[in-house]
C-alpha cells in the first residue's frame, strides 16, 4: 500500500508540472519516511548529494555539453549538412538523405536530441522546402534524423544510463556505433522509399562540382576529426570516457577559436548552457537515488523479479512487452526522466532474465529515439514546429513511416545482438 501511494504521489506531482528531478526526490523523502525513521532519512539525504555529484563518471556529462555547445557556436553543424546535401543531394530524396547523414555527424558531437533537432531544423529543413519537399516528409526526417544524437556516442543518455545500472559507460558509448550506423541507413532507405513512391514530394537537388565536394569535405573534416578522436580513444582504452570527454570539449573549443566566432560572450554562453544542463542532469540523479534508497527499502525491484520469475511466458515476450511501455512513455515523458524512473526496475529485471545490459542499453536508448516522435508529447516533433514555425500536426504525420522503420531497426538489433555488443567485445 505504501509503495502504490508513493507511486501516486510521484506521478501526481509530475502531471502538476514539477521537474522530475524534484518530483522524485519530494516522493522518495516522504515514502522513506514511511518505512524508516527520520535520522536514517536525513543521512541518506545528507550523503546523495555528494555521491551523485561526486562519482568520476559524471564529470562526462559537463564536457560533454560544453563540447556540443563549442561545435554550435562554430557555425559547423550549418557546413556539415551542406557537405552532406553536395554529395548525397543530386539523388531522387538527396536532401531528405543528407538531413540523416548531418544527424548523425552533429549527434556525434552533441549528444542531445534537442539541440539536434533544433539545429536541422534552422538548417536542413528551410533548405528542403526551398527545393520543393513537400513539408510533412520534410519535417518528419528532421525529427526522427535528431534522435541520433541519443544514440551515436557520444550521447548523454547513454551516460545516464551507464551511471543508473552500473554499467561500464566506455563500453556503452562504443556499443552505440554500429547500431547508430544502423538506424542512420534505415532513415535514409525509409526517405529513398517515400520519395520513390511520390517522386513529387522529394525532388532532388542541383549537381554540385567534385572541386566544391572536396572543399566542403576539407570544412567539416575537422569535426569529424574530432569525432573520430574522442571514440577512437575510448575504443582503444588510451583514455576513459571522462578523459575523452575533456579532450571533446577541448578540440571543440579549437575549432571555435578557428571559425573566427570566439568571443568573450560566446564562451561564456557556452559555459552557463553548459552548466545548467549538468545541473538538471544533477538534480534527476539526485532524485532517482532518493527514490532507488526507497524502492531497495521495500523491495519493489526483488519482488518484481520474483514474480516475473513464475510467470510461464518466454523472456522474450516479457523484453517485447517492456519495450511497448518504453514507447508509451516516451510518447509523454522526457526520456531522460524514464531513464531514472525505470532503471532501477527494469535493468535488474532484464539481467535476471540473462539479456546483456549493454545491450539492452542500446536497444532502450533506440526503443526512446521512437518515444521523441511520438504523439501526443514527442518532444522532438514540438522542437521541430518550434524553430520551423510548422503545425505539429504536419510534423507527427511526417514521423508515422520512420516510426514504422524504427520497430523494424529494433526487431534487427534484438536478433543479431552482436550488432551492439562486437565493438565492446573488440575493446582493450
Amino acid at each position: 500500500m505504501t509503495v502504490a501511494m508513493i507511486m501516486l504521489a510521484l506521478f501526481g506531482l509530475l502531471a502538476l508540472g514539477a521537474p522530475v528531478g524534484f518530483a522524485m526526490l519530494i516522493s522518495g523523502t516522504a515514502g522513506l519516511l514511511q518505512v524508516g525513521n527520520l535520522e536514517g532519512v536525513l543521512g541518506i539525504l545528507q550523503t546523495a548529494p555528494l555521491t551523485v555529484a561526486g562519482a568520476y563518471e559524471f564529470i562526462t556529462i559537463p564536457l560533454f555539453l560544453l563540447m556540443a555547445e563549442f561545435i554550435l557556436l562554430s557555425g559547423m553543424a550549418d557546413d556539415l549538412f551542406r557537405a552532406t546535401a553536395a554529395w548525397v543531394g543530386k539523388v531522387r530524396g538527396g536532401l531528405g538523405m543528407a538531413t540523416a547523414l548531418a544527424g548523425a555527424g552533429f549527434g556525434a558531437v552533441c549528444g542531445t536530441s534537442t539541440a539536434s533537432a533544433a539545429t536541422l531544423s534552422a538548417t536542413s529543413l528551410p533548405a528542403m522546402i526551398k527545393q520543393g519537399y513537400e513539408p510533412s516528409l520534410a519535417a518528419g526526417v528532421v525529427s526522427i534524423s535528431g534522435t541520433l544524437a541519443m544514440l551515436i556516442p557520444p550521447s548523454v543518455a547513454m551516460v545516464v544510463y551507464g551511471l543508473l545500472a552500473n554499467v561500464n559507460i566506455g563500453q556503452l558509448l562504443v556499443a552505440g556505433l554500429l547500431p547508430g550506423i544502423l538506424v542512420t541507413l534505415t532513415i535514409m532507405v525509409t526517405v529513398y522509399i517515400l520519395a520513390w513512391r511520390r517522386p513529387e514530394d522529394a525532388p532532388s537537388a542541383e549537381p554540385v562540382s567534385w572541386r566544391e565536394k572536396i572543399a566542403l569535405l576539407r570544412v567539416v573534416g575537422p569535426m569529424l576529426t574530432l569525432f573520430g578522436a574522442v571514440t577512437g580513444i575510448i575504443y582503444t582504452g588510451i583514455a576513459t570516457p571522462t578523459e575523452a570527454a575533456a579532450v571533446g570539449a577541448f578540440g571543440a573549443f579549437l575549432l571555435l577559436w578557428r571559425s573566427g566566432r570566439m568571443t568573450g560572450a560566446n564562451v561564456r554562453h557556452a559555459l552557463l548552457r553548459a552548466a545548467h544542463g549538468s545541473s538538471m542532469v544533477m538534480v534527476i540523479l539526485l532524485g532517482a537515488s532518493v527514490f532507488g534508497y526507497f524502492f531497495a527499502l521495500t523491495q519493489v525491484t526483488q519482488d518484481l523479479v520474483a514474480w516475473v520469475g513464475t510467470l510461464e511466458v518466454s523472456r522474450w515476450v516479457i523484453l517485447g512487452l517492456v519495450l511497448m511501455g518504453y514507447i508509451v512513455l516516451g510518447s509523454f515523458m522526457d526520456q531522460i526522466a524514464i531513464l531514472v524512473l525505470t532503471v532501477p526496475v527494469v535493468v535488474p529485471l532484464m539481467q535476471s532474465l540473462g539479456f546483456d545490459l549493454v545491450w539492452f542499453g542500446v536497444i532502450k536508448i533506440v526503443t526512446a529515439e521512437i518515444g521523441m516522435i511520438t504523439p501526443p508529447i514527442g518532444l522532438n516533433c514540438y522542437v521541430v514546429a518550434r524553430y520551423s514555425g510548422r503545425p505539429v500536426s504536419e510534423v507527427f504525420r511526417g514521423t508515422l513511416p520512420h516510426f514504422v522503420a524504427h520497430i523494424v531497426a529494433i526487431l534487427i538489433l534484438v536478433a543479431f545482438p552482436q550488432i551492439a555488443l562486437w565493438l565492446p567485445g573488440q575493446m582493450r
